[in-house]
Parts: structure tokens; C-alpha cells; sequence
């Protein structure tokens, strides 16, 4: 074997079984990033976790940290202590609270827009009646006609919020 054929060799072997720097990099920034995510979390969903006590310290240092510089230093070290974790449970935690959040959200956009739609499009209502049956109709009817009042009035919203509260309530029951 020529001395250009096993360096070739030894660089392909070493290629395999070490991680690139880059790798090495980019699985640091993604400790960091989930490091980030828990710094942003309050003490009662941070107590959550089955943290060792020196991340969790950390954790909260970082929390009382407002100069930015100082604040990325410790992220840092954050990622660095969290690769003696195994962040698999963190991580599918994390991402579990993030889809119920994104669900809840959703439902609150889709009470929004039947609100608007009840107050500004007469065919909504027929449409929700229809999807709704077991809906309070008067009781809709008149949140309806009060919130026109209230907004003609310059008046506080009160009937324009008992609606959505109304909304919420019927269709959570279907």
C-alpha cells in the first residue's frame, strides 16, 4: 500500500467514526436551543423536569440575566451541562406543550371567527343552528343584538365577551 492510498484510508476510516466538527456544532447550537426553551418556562413547568440540580441552577440564573452577552454566555454553558442529560424527554415534553398550545390557539381562532361571522353575516346563523342544534338560539340572539348596541353606544364589550363565552361553551359540548 503507497503512502497517498493509506492516509486515503485512514481519512475515510476517521470519517466515519468521529462526528464532523459541524455535526459537533450543530448538536450544541440544538442543546442550547432546548436550553433556551427552558430558560423561557416558569418555575412551576420547570419543576416539571427531573433536572440535575447544577442545570436547574443554572436554568434560573439565567432567568435573572438581562445583559445580552452575559445572557448568551450562560445559554451556553446551559448546552454544555445539558449534554450530560438525556434530553429525549425534555425535548418530547417541550414539544408536547408546544402542539397543545398550538391547538388551543387554534380553537380560539375558530370561536373568533364564528363571532365575527355571527355578528356581521346573517347566514351564520343558520349555518351555525344547523351545526349547533343543541345551541341556546335566543340566548344567541339577543348576545347578538346586544353587542350591536354596545358598539353603536360606544359602550364597554360586555355582551360582545358573554357571546364568545357562549360560543365556547356550545361548542365544546358537540
Amino acid at each position: 500500500m503507497s503512502r497517498e492510498q493509506h492516509i486515503d484510508h485512514h481519512e475515510t476510516n476517521d470519517q466515519y467514526t468521529t462526528p464532523s466538527k459541524t455535526k459537533l456544532k450543530k448538536d450544541m447550537h440544538a442543546l442550547q436551543e432546548i436550553g433556551e426553551r427552558l430558560v423561557e418556562l416558569d418555575a412551576k413547568k420547570l419543576a416539571e423536569f427531573d433536572l440535575p440540580e447544577n442545570l436547574a441552577d443554572a436554568i434560573r440564573f439565567a432567568q435573572t440575566i438581562d445583559k445580552h452577552g452575559a445572557r448568551r454566555r450562560q445559554l451556553q454553558y446551559i448546552g454544555k451541562l445539558m449534554r450530560q442529560v438525556d434530553v429525549s424527554p425534555i425535548q418530547e415534553k417541550l414539544t408536547t406543550w408546544h402542539q397543545t398550545s398550538l391547538q388551543q390557539i387554534a380553537r380560539l381562532h375558530h370561536l373568533e371567527r364564528w363571532r365575527e361571522r355571527l355578528l356581521n353575516d346573517d347566514t351564520a346563523f343558520t349555518e351555525f343552528a344547523q351545526k349547533h342544534p343543541n345551541a341556546d338560539l335566543q340566548q344567541l340572539r339577543v348576545l347578538i343584538r346586544n353587542t350591536h348596541k354596545e358598539k353603536n353606544a360606544n359602550k364597554p364589550p360586555k355582551s360582545y365577551r358573554l357571546l364568545f363565552q357562549v360560543l365556547q361553551l356550545t361548542i365544546e359540548k358537540n
